[in-house]
C-alpha cells in the first residue's frame, strides 16, 4: 500500500475513533447513573447526622478570603424582581396586595409558591429525594411530611447565611453568541475551556453560576415552556463537580439540560432533573435555582474578572424545603 494513503488511512481512523471516544464520554446509562450515586455520595463525609452537606465546605477560610476579592465596593443582584405575571413559565406568580395606604403609613402582602422554573429560590436538602431518601440517607416518609414540613435537610440550616466566593461561568460568551438555544448541553470540556478562557479555576468551597442567557433569550422572543426545554448542565459533569468540592450552585433555570440528551437514557422517575437532583441528595449541595445572571456578567466583562464576593440570605422558615433568595455579588 502507498505510505502516503496509508498515512491518510491512518490519521482518518484516528480521528474517527477520537470522535467515538467524545461521544461516548457524554454517555451516561441508568446503571452508570445509579453507581455514581454510591461511588460520588457525600453521605456520611461530615457524620451521619449532617444535615448541611457541601456548604461544611465553606470554613472560615474560605468566607475570609472571598472577603479580600472586593476591590470595588460594586453589588450587583443576581436575582429576578418577584414576577406577578401568569405566562408559561411562570404557573404560579407572585401574589402581591396593598393592605392599606394612609397618612402615617402604608403596608402591604405577598405570597409565593417559589419551586419550579419562574422564580429566584434557594433549594434545600428536603426538597428532594432519590429511593425515597434525602441527603445523607435520611428517609423522607419520617423527616419531610405533609404536616410537619421538612424536619431533616430544612432551610435553618443555612440561617447563617451563604458567604464565599462566587464564580461565573458564562457559557453564551464562551461561545461567541447572545444565548443558548433551549435543549443545548453544557459538557465538562466547555467548563474547562471557559476556565482557560476567563483565566481562572474552580475551587473547594466555590459557588458556581452558570449563565445560559435564559433572561436575554426571553427579553428578545418571549417566555417558552422551560420545563420541557432549556440549556443546562448534561448529566456526564457529575464526576467533575464531585471532584472540584463546589459548595453550591446556581443557574438560569434549574441547572439541568432538558429535555434529557439521547445519549442519556436515564428513566428513573427520581432522575427527571439529573444534574439538579442528583447534587442535592448524592452530594448535598443545595442549589440556587432560576437566577438572573445578565447584570453579573455584564459587571464581570467590564471588570475581566470573573470572580466576586458572594452573599445570600434566605428566610429561616422552620421546616421549610426552600426559601425565595436575593444573592448577590460584590466585586
Amino acid at each position: 500500500m502507498n505510505r502516503r494513503f496509508l498515512s491518510v488511512a491512518v490519521c482518518a481512523c484516528l480521528a474517527v475513533t477520537a470522535a467515538r471516544a467524545a461521544e461516548s464520554s457524554h454517555s451516561v446509562s441508568q446503571a452508570q447513573f445509579d453507581k455514581w450515586k454510591k461511588e460520588l455520595s457525600n453521605w456520611g463525609r461530615w457524620g451521619k447526622d449532617d444535615e448541611k452537606g457541601t456548604l461544611n465546605l465553606i470554613t472560615p477560610e474560605k468566607r475570609k478570603a472571598a472577603a479580600a476579592l472586593v476591590k470595588d465596593g460594586v453589588s450587583v443582584s443576581l436575582a429576578r424582581d418577584a414576577d406577578t405575571e401568569k405566562s408559561i413559565d411562570n404557573s404560579q406568580p407572585y401574589e402581591h396586595a396593598m393592605n392599606g395606604v394612609n397618612p402615617a403609613a402604608s403596608s402591604d402582602r405577598f405570597s409565593v409558591s417559589f419551586h419550579g422554573y419562574a422564580h429566584t429560590h434557594l433549594d434545600a436538602l428536603g426538597h428532594h429525594f432519590l429511593d425515597g431518601r434525602l441527603y445523607n440517607g435520611f428517609t423522607a416518609k419520617e423527616w419531610v411530611t405533609v404536616e410537619g414540613g421538612a424536619k431533616k435537610g430544612a432551610i435553618t440550616q443555612t440561617a447563617n447565611g451563604i458567604v464565599t466566593r462566587g464564580v461565573l461561568v458564562d457559557i453564551p460568551r464562551l461561545k461567541g453568541v447572545e444565548y443558548l438555544e433551549p435543549g443545548t448541553a453544557i459538557y465538562v470540556e466547555d467548563l474547562e475551556a471557559w476556565e482557560k478562557m476567563a483565566g481562572i479555576k474552580i475551587q473547594p468551597g466555590d459557588a458556581v453560576f452558570i449563565r445560559t442567557g435564559r433572561w436575554t433569550r426571553r427579553a428578545k422572543t418571549g417566555p417558552w415552556d422551560i420545563g420541557k426545554q432549556s440549556a443546562g448542565l448534561d448529566a456526564s459533569v457529575l464526576p467533575w463537580i464531585k471532584s472540584r468540592d463546589i459548595a453550591i450552585m446556581g443557574s438560569e433555570s434549574a441547572v439541568s439540560v432538558t429535555p434529557i440528551p439521547t445519549a442519556t437514557p436515564i428513566t428513573n422517575p427520581d432522575d427527571y432533573l439529573p444534574v439538579h437532583n442528583f447534587v442535592l441528595v448524592a452530594l448535598g449541595m443545595q442549589l440556587l435555582d432560576n437566577c438572573d445572571l445578565d447584570a453579573l456578567a455584564a459587571a464581570a466583562a467590564e471588570r475581566k474578572r470573573w470572580e466576586f464576593l458572594l452573599t445570600a440570605s434566605p428566610l429561616r422558615i422552620k421546616n421549610g424545603t426552600g426559601s425565595p433568595i436575593n444573592p448577590i455579588a460584590t466585586f
